[in-house]
């Protein structure tokens, strides 16, 4: 009878492990998308950062630097 018990505690606890592996490859490539958009949005804040600089430049009548990374 305790043979019966153990072995389905250990099918549950089979099962709920592997239901916890496939979570975190989920929450793994969640976190690698979310990791892709914000890189994404800081070019895009660089880039319109830049270009505000270079307004406000031209408009103050000085010339723009290049920077050169």
């Amino acid at each position: 009878m305790m043979t019966g018990r153990i072995a389905t505690r250990l099918e549950e606890l089979r099962s709920e492990l592997a239901l916890g592996e496939r979570r975190l490859q989920e929450l793994d490539r969640e976190r690698l998308d979310v990791q892709q958009t914000l890189l994404r949005i800081a070019g895009a804040v660089q880039v319109l950062q830049e270009l505000l600089d270079e307004e406000s430049a031209a408009s103050n009548g000085a010339v723009p630097s290049v920077v050169a990374d």
